[in-house]
């Protein structure tokens, strides 16, 4: 009998360890009187167990509200205080929401630490924030001091400077005044006249409390325009500074023409070159490159004078512009080194082309010397391109280099004499 109770409490201590657990608990009438008291014990251990499971899962899934296991069980005891420290942290996290960031939420070591730190930073964050509503609140106090000064300057310009109640959209004041000094809910003659777009400032969106737009007028005519949201005199308002800047665009187009443009020859250059050709290799197009080396330039030019180097790169020019649309992109990249980029895969279409115009360049009878170009040509397939333009510009220069060994070989004093290597 004694035998068999060991046996048998044996294997209920390895249910309760390893599992699978037993539904019912030991039956005590199957265990020999002397091994009564283990039985008792394990059967003590497993509702311990269990509480321990069912515990340490609720708080796996952070339920804090989980009540607290018997007071008698022993292993539930560093849970326990694990889950008065969790719900200590839980509660001060919850004053500090509420900006109470005092409190000692218990140490849970690195957890502990983690969150003083974190709270340290909201309280660093919080303070510089009031500190900058602080400096918000005074430059506005600041803002609405020098409102005076301010439309008294403005008066005096060339600007115009409007008021307008945001809810009736009444105008309250304009620095343009009629005759009269006032300003009523009509722009005066000279707005009327020169700001076709008033309808679009009286109903301004003030979502945005400060926005600098542009908007181009009848008449090829450009404004820039400031609005900002003000309190006027008691009443909420937009305040729009407009400004003539029709001369400043037309500048800034003739600068940008001028620097994206080889001023010998009036074709793109070398800096709109590169900007196209890294839109064509980020935006994954296709495209078919075809690469040029001008045979002969430093002979022209020794011989002959740069002036007529000039006209030689001219001629050259005219005639790539002659066979290709306006729309291709035709570039000087160096004195005499050239780029043209066309959309879609078409090198073998290109080669013949180019074959074409380079006999038709050769046989030309406009100069006393030889004309002749070199090139290379090289395919971008979009997508499926792995090559820089570096890597690119190399593989057509080799092409090209090949073009003009065989020129080398047909005009032998044209191209050694003018070789740029």
């Amino acid at each position: 009998m004694e035998e068999k109770s060991s046996r048998l409490l044996a294997e209920y201590l390895k249910s309760i360890l390893y599992g699978p657990r037993v539904e019912e608990s030991l039956n005590l009438t199957e265990i020999d009187e002397s091994c009564m008291e283990l039985a008792q014990g394990l059967n003590d251990l497993r509702s311990m167990m269990e509480a321990l499971e069912e515990y340490s899962a609720e708080l796996s899934k952070g339920n804090l509200s989980v009540k607290f296991p018997e007071i008698n069980n022993i292993l539930c005891t560093n849970l326990k205080n694990l889950h008065s420290n969790l719900k200590l942290l839980a509660w001060r996290a919850r004053q500090a929401a509420k900006g109470e960031y005092s409190g000692n939420p218990g140490y849970l070591g690195e957890l502990s630490e983690a969150f003083d730190t974190m709270v340290k930073q909201v309280m660093e964050r919080e303070k510089g924030l009031k500190d900058e509503a602080s400096k918000a609140q005074s430059h506005a106090e600041s803002i609405e001091g020098y409102n005076e000064l301010l439309l008294g300057m403005l008066s005096k310009r060339k600007e115009w400077l409007l008021v307008v109640d945001t809810e009736t959209k009444e105008i309250l004041y304009c620095n343009k005044k009629n005759k009269d000094g006032t300003a009523d809910q009509t722009f005066c003659k000279t707005c009327k006249k020169r700001l076709s777009f008033q309808n679009e400032l009286l109903h301004w969106n003030d979502a945005e409390q400060y926005h600098v737009w542009e908007i181009d007028d009848v008449g090829d005519k450009h404004y820039r325009v400031t609005s900002f949201m003000v309190e006027w005199r008691g009443r909420q308002s937009g305040v729009h500074i407009v400004v003539d800047v029709t001369e400043e665009k037309q500048a800034a187009r003739s600068l940008t023409s001028k620097a994206y443009h080889d001023p010998g020859t009036g074709i793109k250059n070398r800096l709109f070159f590169d900007e196209y050709m890294d839109m064509i290799l980020r935006e994954h197009q296709e495209a078919t490159f075809c690469y040029f080396d001008l045979d002969g330039l430093k002979y022209v030019n020794d011989t002959f004078g740069h002036m007529e180097g000039d006209m030689y790169i001219q001629n050259f020019v005219e005639l790539i512009k002659r066979n290709f649309r306006t729309g291709d992109t035709f570039a000087r990249t160096g004195g005499d080194e050239f780029c043209l980029v066309l959309t879609g895969c078409i090198k073998e279409l290109m080669d013949r082309k180019m074959e074409e115009i380079l006999k038709e360049f050769q046989m030309s009878d406009f100069s006393d010397y030889q004309c002749s170009f070199s090139f290379g040509i090289v395919e971008i397939p979009g997508k499926d391109n792995t090559l820089t333009l570096d890597e690119i510009i190399q593989r057509a220069d080799s092409i090209m280099y090949e073009c003009k060994r065989r020129n080398k070989a047909k005009y032998p004093k044209l191209v050694r004499d003018g070789d740029s290597e």
